[in-house]
Parts: C-alpha cells; structure tokens; sequence
C-alpha cells in the first residue's frame, strides 16, 4: 500500500475542472467545505456596538475552526517533518509578530491542524493551503506539525486559504490586496471574488491600490493593522503627488521610522506627506513620528502661535513650558556664535 493509501489521501490528483462548469460556478458562491455563514439579524448593523464586534469576531474564529475541523472529518490528522513542508505558491502574508501564538502552542500544544496538498511538482513534499502562522511556529520550537494531507488542485488549494483567511479577518487590508494581485496573475476574477469573498468593486479598487504603490514602499510600511481601503486609497493619492517615491521610501526605511510599530509607522507616514495649510492661515498640525497630536501653530507675519491641548498632554504643556527660558537662552547663544563668527 503506497503512503497515500496509509494515510487515507487518493493517489489520483484531480483533473482541474473547466472554468465553464455551471456545476463549478455554483460551488463558487459557496464556502468549499459547505460551511454555511451565520445569518445577521438587519437590525443588529443599525445598533452595532463594541460588544456586538467581538462577537462577530468570535463566530469568525468559530467558523474558520469548523472548516478545519470539516477539513479534518475522514482525514487522518498525521505528524510532518516541517522540513519537508513549503509554503503556499501563493504568498498571503508579510512577515509579523508571532509570539502569541508561539507561546499558546508551547503552552497547549498544537490543537488545530494545518492543511497541505502532496507538491505537484517534488515527491514526498508537500505544500501548504492554509496555516503558515501554526507552521511557522512548532519549525521555531522544534516539533513536528499536526496536519491533514488532501489532494487540491491548484485553484482548489487558493480558494481554501482565501476562505480561512477571510474568516478569521487576522490578514491586514493591504495583505489582502497584495493577495488578490497576486491571484490576479494566475487566475480569473470569479475565482479571486470566491477565494476572498469579495466583490467586484472592492476588488477593483484592492488591485489599483497595489498598481499605485511601490513594492518597496509597501514592505517598508509592513502589514498595518487596522489600517484599511481609504486610508491606503489616501496614502496611495499622496504618493502620486509627492515630488519624488524615492524619498518616501527612504523617510520610512529611516531608522526613526522602522522603529515604530506597522500602523504606526503608516500613520507618521501620512502625517509627513500631508501638504502644509499655512499659506491659508489655518493651523498646522504637530504630530510626533507616530502620528500622536502634539500641538496646532499658526503662524503669520507678525507672530507664531502655539496651541497645546492641556487635557490631551498635560505633561508635555508643563514640559514646553518649563524650557521656554531654556531654549531662549541656548538661541541667544546661537545668535552670538553666528555674530563672533
């Protein structure tokens, strides 16, 4: 009995089905596994508070572990060599903190397993469809990692991790963009909006985010989370009208920027870019590189005002303050270097 056999997967990989099969084209409007989404009562978005977000999130969290635990029914769940495992063809995720989860595995174990397909191309290897964070994790503490083992076509295999990954919303928005153009190069529209659940506009205006900004900039900036479609739609408009993208991405691969969180560092970003309003006489706005409001000055040709927000910073006030006399003495001094020089 050969080890497919043992380990209950067909030897036959699936031909790939026609594009034009109407039976294809109604199993895309629906989850592979047959998984049915929770209907929302209409009202519920009317009133939606915190707590009703959490609990979506949770049935999210909930739904995802059912399709793996579907995944898992009549499958032997086995131990592989991570060694012998690669990565998706199709890359959904940059790199990210992973901690959390190393330190629940180390803790508990591995408790849900990750999904692979025997490689196409390398015998005795196999490929991921969806569980690179779980992967990535029990290779960093040494174990071998938990996993069911099912033959998946190549378009079988992206709309299983697009449908995981969009039910547990841990993917950012531009992760999910990048995704999607990536898709894009392989495969046609209907099977992207199946694989990500989205729809067409929303998938239009995902690619001409990617179109719009640099590779680099994006690696640069990382994953953002949090950070969503208008806010790289905005971002994206800044980049168009900056003077040169190279200078951008050299203000956030500085060291003063990669020091900051993803998110953080997207939103000093934006704060840089943003054009100055002092020709119109309205405030500026001082941000510190993390995007945190620091005060408003406005400024005209007979003074500079400084405005700062007492409650918001009560401590940087009193700080400000209190080097007032300090910086005027340290710009004397200045003054006079310049005179004696």
């Amino acid at each position: 009995m050969s080890r497919k056999d043992i380990l209950g997967v067909s030897a036959t990989v699936p031909a790939a089905p026609s594009p034009h099969d109407p039976q294809l084209a109604k199993s895309r409007t629906m989850p592979l596994l047959g998984v049915a989404r929770k209907d929302r009562d209409p009202a519920t978005k009317l009133t939606a508070n915190i707590g009703n977000a959490l609990r979506e999130q949770n049935d999210r969290v909930e739904r995802a572990e059912e399709i793996e635990r579907r995944l898992a029914e009549g499958q032997a769940v086995i131990d592989l060599d991570t060694n012998v495992i690669d990565p998706s063809f199709m890359q959904d995720r940059m790199p990210g903190d992973i901690d959390g989860l190393l330190a629940s595995i180390k803790e508990q174990g591995q408790q849900v397993p990750i999904l692979v397909r025997p490689h196409p191309q390398q015998s005795g290897r196999y490929e991921v469809a969806f569980g690179h964070r779980r992967l990535r994790a029990v290779t960093e503490l040494g174990l071998a990692v938990k996993a069911v083992v099912r033959d998946l076509t190549d378009e079988q295999l992206v709309v299983a991790q697009g449908q995981e990954n969009n039910e547990r919303q841990d993917l950012s928005f531009i992760e999910k963009a990048r995704f999607a153009a990536r898709l894009k190069e392989r495969f046609p529209r209907d099977v992207i909006i199946s694989s990500m659940s989205v729809d067409k506009g929303d998938l239009s205006k995902m690619l001409s985010i990617i179109e719009a900004l640099p590779a680099d900039l994006i690696d640069a900036i990382g994953p953002a989370p949090g950070i969503g479609l208008r806010s790289w739609q905005e971002l994206a408009d800044l980049i168009e009208k900056a003077s040169s993208a190279d200078n951008v991405l050299e203000r956030v691969l500085s060291s003063e920027f990669q020091a900051l969180q993803s998110a953080d560092r997207f939103k000093a970003l934006i704060a840089h870019l943003k054009p100055r309003r002092l020709e119109r006489g309205l405030p500026e706005v001082m941000a510190s590189p993390a995007g945190e409001r620091l005060a408003q000055v406005k400024q005209s040709k007979a003074k500079v005002e400084i405005m700062i927000d007492r409650k918001a910073t009560p401590d940087f006030a009193a700080f400000v303050l209190e080097q007032l006399p300090t910086l005027y003495e340290a710009h004397r001094a200045k003054q006079k270097q310049k005179k004696e020089a």
